[in-house]
């Protein structure tokens, strides 16, 4: 299981878009659904996803958290074809963030919300980047945190253990309101996983929410208390819920137990019901009473 896994929150529309999103790319599937009984939401619908190989999880959790361009995800295709035909699909009830034409970065690029609302970047490969992955989340420091995109990547890169930056393309004098040497787009690896961020000074109506956030996939209880302790310095502690966090950066993340994702997974129906009603709860998850309430004690 990779360590880092991108979670997409939907209002009811997770099995249906993750559907369409499987469409789209080769060596896509839904791995498994599961349904949670008596959230706060009601029956929540967790889906496990493959997009080109790649992990993906989605929830159908109530319309509390809207999707924006705060987070997208860059497509990286090998043909102009590919490019357009994702733009097709993908604008079909969308609405566009940029057009679909030349820019200086590429000769053919775009930038689209789908009909959910979810955000993409459809790029042209020119062979001058070498990507890690046809897919790669993408967040944009904006407001507040404008002008913080190289810190954060600095502090993410400081907390996993094989965390490294990447290439940083700073933005030039002239290019108001951007600030000169802030980002205009960097990388980092974090255990594997290439993410890009970029600043934004311009007037934007949104920031980071938990509609998208990134789960950190943890083997032992000693995982779960690192990567909370790190991620949740500075952060908001109204938002710390069920192994969900902000960091500093307003960033969301989860902080989950690869044992938790298998008994919901594998679980019978008792044992599921119980295990939610166990984590509901939680802000850090415990991995002894997640035990315990499995195999059915108190």
């Amino acid at each position: 299981m990779k360590k880092i896994t991108p979670h997409l929150w939907f209002d009811k529309e997770a099995k249906e878009a993750v559907r369409f999103y499987a469409s789209l790319f080769p060596d896509s599937k839904i791995t498994n659904v599961t349904t949670l009984h008596d959230t706060p939401s009601g029956d929540a619908d967790i889906v496990s996803f493959e997009l080109a190989g790649q992990p993906f999880m989605a929830i159908s959790a109530g319309p509390i958290f809207k999707f924006n361009p705060s987070v997208s995800f860059l497509v990286v295709c090998k043909s102009r074809d590919e490019v357009d035909r994702l733009w097709t699909k993908f604008s079909e009830g969308g609405s566009v963030l940029m057009e679909l034409g030349e820019y200086p970065f590429s000769k053919h690029y775009g930038w689209v919300a789908d009909k959910y609302g979810l955000s993409w970047q459809v790029i042209l490969d020119d062979g001058h980047y070498k990507y890690k992955h046809k897919i790669t989340p993408t967040l944009m420091f904006v407001g507040d945190v404008a002008g913080r995109a190289e810190e954060a990547m600095k502090f993410y890169a400081s907390i996993f253990p094989d965390g490294k930056l990447g290439d940083i393309a700073r933005y030039p004098a002239g290019m108001e309101p951007e600030k000169e040497g802030t980002v205009m787009h960097g990388a980092v690896v974090l255990a594997g996983q290439e993410i890009f961020a970029m600043d934004s000074a311009q007037e934007h109506k949104f920031n980071f929410n938990e509609a998208v956030s990134l789960m950190v996939n943890c083997k032992n209880q000693e995982e779960i208390d690192y990567f909370w302790r790190k991620l949740t310095k500075g952060g908001d502690p109204a938002a710390q819920q069920c192994g969900w966090l902000k960091d500093k950066f307003g960033v969301s993340w989860q902080v989950t137990s690869i044992l938790m994702s298998e008994m919901l997974k594998n679980g019978t129906r008792e044992q599921i019901d119980r295990v939610t009603k166990a984590f509901l709860p939680m802000k850090k998850f415990d991995i002894a009473q997640l035990k315990v309430a499995f195999e059915g004690g108190e």
